[in-house]
């Protein structure tokens, strides 16, 4: 009895292996590799008209789940950018807190703000044409890329554009005058 199961398993093997049938339909078009986007936003001015928070639309629309990282050009050195993250916070030299940048998004905007007790007090070089890199981060790959950056990375703009294989010639720019 043993020998007539294993006799029929082994034909039915054979027999299954052997069946053919209609192609299937294909399946959904996938993605064009796209992981993250980068913007530059130039000619951003915090000042009374705007009340010290201007606002960047967001076209399209971003996904609930994406994250949203902000770096504010703040100088160079040898002919390299310094992207600093935001939040970022300027001090006095007693310590107390002079100003700061910060912001916070939504699906269709991001909002920057510059925050001290004399806005208008800071000094222009810091309230006037500055330069800012908004990276969205689909929230399907945050933790899915086969380069690893802590959170604490995502401080570096650099490592960040480095792990989701951004070039400069792909970061988008943004007029917002």
């Amino acid at each position: 009895m043993k020998k007539i199961i294993t006799i029929l398993a082994v034909i039915a093997m054979f027999g299954f292996q052997a069946c053919e049938g209609p192609e299937g339909p294909p399946g959904p078009a996938g993605q064009d590799g796209l992981l993250a986007e980068v913007y530059e936003v130039t000619k951003v001015n915090f000042d009374a008209t705007n009340n010290y928070n201007p606002i960047i639309p967001l076209v399209p629309a971003i996904l609930p789940s994406d994250m949203v990282l902000v770096y504010r050009l703040s100088g160079s050195t040898n002919g390299n950018d310094i992207w600093t993250a935001l939040p970022d916070t300027y001090f006095l030299s007693d310590g107390t807190r002079d100003f700061g940048f910060n912001f916070d998004f939504s699906i269709n905007d991001v909002a920057l703000y510059l925050e001290a007790k004399n806005l208008a007090g800071v000094s222009t070089n810091f309230r006037l044409n500055q330069i800012f890199r908004i990276v969205i981060i689909p929230g399907y790959v945050t933790g899915n890329t086969s380069k690893k950056v802590s959170k604490s990375n995502f401080s570096d703009y650099n490592a960040v554009v480095e792990k989701y294989n951004i070039t400069e010639s792909q970061v988008k720019k943004i007029d917002i005058q």
